[in-house]
């Protein structure tokens, strides 16, 4: 196992974001420019009310979520209530990331955004492993 270097600081949440919107950037054309449109935020942990509502009890659990309504559900025709919205929860993605200790930061971050914007495309596990090597 890898010690950490003394005076080392954690990563925080702009680095996370800056590595989500790398991720973004590095999304096949097609799914590159509507991966922009959903709004991105990254906060250390999911506030109270989203992790009551997913009756999750421990913070930890939640690296990621996606608030909206798929690509393939939507209709010209239907008037956006509020954007769609990709979560990014800073510190359990940490926690993941240096327990599994095998996979760099980056491609922790990806794999969760990839994760949420499946549920934005409505892709399938085929298109996600296309999409994310890493896909399990």
């Amino acid at each position: 196992m890898t010690q950490t270097p003394p005076g080392a600081i954690a990563p925080d949440l702009a680095l996370i974001e800056q590595l989500a919107q790398d991720a973004i950037a590095g999304l096949p054309g097609p799914y590159r420019a509507a991966a922009t449109q959903v709004r991105l935020r990254v906060e250390d942990f999911a506030p109270d009310e989203i992790l009551q509502s997913l009756d999750i009890d421990d913070p930890f659990e939640l690296t990621g979520l996606y608030e909206g309504i798929p690509l393939t559900e939507k209709s010209f025709s239907d008037q956006p209530v509020q954007p769609d919205v990709i979560w990014l929860f800073r510190r359990p993605m940490l926690d993941e990331w240096l327990d599994r200790g095998d996979v760099s930061l980056q491609d922790m971050v990806t794999h969760v955004l990839v994760h949420e914007l499946a549920h934005h495309f409505g892709w399938s596990d085929e298109d996600i492993a296309r999409v994310d090597p890493w896909w399990e």
